[in-house]
């Protein structure tokens, strides 16, 4: 029905053969006056300040409504029918039901104090009569399926929710005092919506009139069928996050350990003005053959005091903006930050684990894909704050000329696995459809993550939400590129079985929008569908090259038989990526990412070191390809130190003159240690924080090379082709490549105005005098780079003349001459 009735935030008394209109007491009162029942009923209920929960339905019809006849005159509790407000229990055979109401005594009301998150009932018991007004009353409308989520609508404001298998859903208000920002236990009103009135399909709606458009928390209480062997984990008592909520309210100070265990729920703010980009604002559109990534943590960048910022804005999307002149300085042009969707980076300490000291730093448990992170707004300021500033950030990143990129993790959330659930949202609307279940082993979860569950990405509806989250970063924040963690599980059907033409990874590369955006994969899950090379791409996606990874990190470090395989790498990949209309640049190059050892550690330890994850140093990979140069961990042996420094030289020069799209670690660029640690997911101190004072320290050094080689690839094409090398664009010096035992390379880079660019790498532990090539005609040899130097004479950006037709190479170092013209 269209027609609407008024209700209130706490009590309807029903009428009977009533003929007159309904008195609407200002409050949540509401007196029926019945021409044939004569009588006056005092009510006392909570205001909205209290800490009360009241059920309503959301179609009240007064002609079903009959009087109980055992109903008194002056009753003891509050009866009212089934088709009004509804207790969290069966209906009553009388048609009459007790309501259920919890908070404190209240002038002549007494009830047990509860919360909305409470699994008791309390019975609302009369002591005296008293009127008493609350807030508001609010017309409703069965509302409308589309769009999902909250949405501002010319009746008012809708609410709509997916869950094909429930069997009832109750929507979940509060209009708390935000005094108290992690006060989420006030009162909240429960609105159960009719089947026959408020669900299209396998959509449930609602619509308010007079509810305010903002500062407002939501979320449902969904049951249904309680057979776990056929995958369903309905469970009415747990309040859930709407998944197209689009923004989170719960604890607003991160690691805030007083509330370790803050509820989260959804909230909205339709009074915002729209966000002014400026006039002069463009979007950077850079091509992605000339990006170089910065894989950097929002909070880690700048939490540290050593960044010197005013305490409320450390670790926060402001803090990034004040810092936008170190990475201008550094030279790279693409961010890609660390989830910034919401997490709750409290979750290892919700119960007594090996664990519980730790706090999620990095953000890969996702709660919900719309909602920035709320705890990277300044000075804990909440949600719409954070929404805000988020995008101030990306303002101006794009100003500098810097694109932003997004790690998503859409393999999994936060809710964990059915021994520990974690039920916050998905899990409890409607698990069988956004988790993989196997339902031929009773119905358990598939976990292709390895973090307990699989989000069954490839599901339709599932699909959809992926697909509306993804362009609504991109129009509403105006992000510019997303990179998919272990990004073979949305190759994977909703049996869990690898497909060759995966309907999500298609849909991202045909969508209108999605397709013009940087899209990179990390092409494996922890379910061994290792896709490097290999993914489902349609000449669109780029990929994360693992192998890329780990040959270059051997051939450096001096490991045999590894020359060939260098060779490939730095020249693009071939093997891997010239197929169909795929470029150089869909391989992302990387030797460190966020989970692995950094730079500094990766020529400093032998073996991981991470006891203080609490998992007996068994978590974290084994496979690094690592070495210490001489000594584990941290030594004042200067000629270790000396050689690390060379290797770290060696690391990025290579990566800086491959051909690819490369891509560097936060904190490399002054040599950061997290002590050995391969895993620091769960730190958030110093292990992972920016250290502004050591990058000073390294200032003149090793950031120097860092920043200097950076510029020297953007200002030279030939080391960043759009199509892959042929015979014309690149000579190897080499006649040996059968031979195990060499660990020397060496080649020229063509330029067809006659700017070539010789390398060679020596990974031996010896000197090599190599025959330097004729340089083109009218040219001559410039030294610019030789990472056995001390700075600031390892690069030297106009180069060093006078070199001959020899060149003798340091061990473990490299070299890079430019052909240029004698002034």
């Amino acid at each position: 029905m269209e027609s609407c009735f008024p209700l209130f935030s706490s009590l309807l008394l029903p009428q009977r053969n009533c003929n007159h209109p309904p008195l609407l007491f200002s409050a949540s009162l509401q007196l029926w006056l019945c021409s044939d029942l004569a009588f006056f009923m005092d009510a006392i209920l909570s205001s909205q300040r209290g800490r009360g929960l009241i059920r309503l339905h959301s179609s009240f019809q007064p002609s079903n409504l009959k009087p109980s006849p055992s109903t008194p005159s002056r009753p003891s509790s509050f009866n009212f029918p089934n088709t009004g407000l509804r207790p969290r229990e069966k209906p009553s055979d009388s048609g009459y039901q007790a309501i259920t109401l919890g908070g404190s005594t209240r002038g002549g009301m007494k009830s047990a104090t509860a919360s909305a998150y409470d699994r008791y009932e309390q019975v609302l018991v009369e002591e005296a009569p008293e009127v008493m007004e609350t807030t508001s009353s609010f017309q409703i409308f069965p509302g409308q399926a589309f769009p999902l989520g909250v949405s501002k609508v010319e009746n008012g404001i809708n609410f709509s929710i997916f869950s094909q298998h429930a069997v009832a859903v109750t929507l979940c208000l509060s209009l708390p005092d935000r005094m108290k920002a992690d006060a989420l236990d006030g009162q909240m009103m429960e609105f159960r919506l009719d089947p026959s009135v408020n669900r299209t399909g396998d959509i449930w709606h609602i619509c308010f009139k007079d509810l305010p458009r903002s500062n407002v928390l939501y979320g449902y209480r969904v049951d249904g069928p309680q057979d776990w062997r056929k995958g369903h984990r309905f469970d009415n008592d747990v309040v859930l996050i709407d998944p197209y909520a689009k923004f989170i309210e719960g604890r607003r100070d991160f690691g805030d350990t007083r509330n370790k265990f803050s509820k989260f729920l959804g909230t909205y703010d339709f009074d915002r003005p729209s966000f002014d980009w400026g006039n002069s604002y463009a979007r950077p559109s850079i091509p992605q053959e000339k990006l170089v990534i910065y894989e950097m943590n929002v909070r880690a960048f700048t939490i540290d005091a050593s960044s010197e910022l005013d305490r409320n804005i450390r670790g926060s999307y402001l803090g990034v903006i004040e810092k936008i002149p170190h990475l201008l300085e550094l030279g790279i042009n693409a961010v890609e930050l660390l989830p910034v969707f919401e997490f709750d980076e409290m979750e290892f300490q919700r119960r007594p684990n090996p664990r519980d000291h730790m706090i999620n730093t990095w953000g890969y448990s996702t709660m919900n894909f719309f909602a920035p992170m709320s705890r990277y707004a300044s000075g804990g300021r909440g949600p719409i704050s954070a929404s805000l500033e988020f995008k101030k950030m990306v303002r101006a990143l794009h100003n500098a000329g810097i694109e932003v990129i997004l790690d998503v993790v859409y393999n999994h959330t936060n809710e964990a696995d059915d021994e520990h659930p974690y039920t916050t949202s998905f899990r409890g609307i409607d698990n069988k459809v956004y988790y993989m279940v196997d339902l031929n082993n009773d119905g358990k979860l598939l976990n292709f993550s390895g973090c307990g569950n699989t989000f069954n990405c490839n599901h339709p509806v599932v699909m959809e939400l992926i697909l509306d989250s993804l362009r609504y970063w991109v129009t509403e924040y105006h992000v510019d590129g997303f990179r998919f963690d272990l990004a073979s599980v949305l190759c994977r059907g909703t049996d869990g079985l690898p497909l060759n033409s995966p309907p999500l990874v298609k849909a991202i590369a045909k969508d209108a929008v999605l397709s013009k955006c940087k899209i990179i994969a990390e092409p494996w899950d922890c379910g061994g569908l290792y896709l490097v090379g290999k993914f489902p791409n349609w000449d669109c996606w780029a990929e994360w090259n693992g192998k890329y990874r780990d040959d270059v990190r051997r051939f450096i470090k001096g490991d045999c038989g590894m020359k060939g395989s260098f060779a490939t790498r730095v020249s693009g990949s071939a093997d891997l990526y010239k197929v169909n209309k795929r470029k150089p640049y869909h391989s992302i190059n990387f030797i460190i990412a966020h989970d692995g050892f950094t730079l500094y550690d990766l020529v400093s330890y032998n073996f991981k070191k991470n006891e203080a994850n609490g998992e007996c140093g068994q978590d974290g990979s084994n496979d690094n390809y690592s070495w210490n140069c001489g000594a584990e961990g941290e030594t004042t042996d200067p000629d270790v130190n000396a050689l690390r420094s060379r290797q770290m030289k060696n690391y990025h020069l290579a990566l800086m003159i491959s051909q690819g799209t490369p891509m560097i670690l936060m904190g490399d660029e002054y040599g950061h240690t997290r002590f050995g640690n391969n895993n620091s997911y769960g730190h958030d101190t110093v292990i992972n924080h920016f250290q502004w004072s050591q990058l000073e320290a390294k200032r003149g050094g090793i950031f120097r090379f860092f920043s200097k080689v950076i510029e020297f690839r953007q200002t030279h094409e030939i080391l960043r082709h759009d199509n892959f090398l042929d015979k014309n664009d690149i000579t190897w010096h080499e006649d040996n490549w059968s031979n195990e035992e060499s660990k020397f390379l060496a080649f020229t880079f063509h330029d067809k105005n006659g700017g070539d660019i010789y390398l060679a790498f020596n990974a031996h532990d010896y000197f090599v005098q190599v025959a330097v090539p004729s340089p083109p005609r009218s040219r001559h040899w410039f030294r610019v780079v030789d990472t056995n130097l001390d700075s600031p004479d390892d690069f030297v950006s106009y180069g060093v003349p006078g070199i001959q037709s020899t060149y003798t190479v340091a061990p473990y170092s490299s070299i890079l001459l430019e052909a240029k013209v004698v002034d």
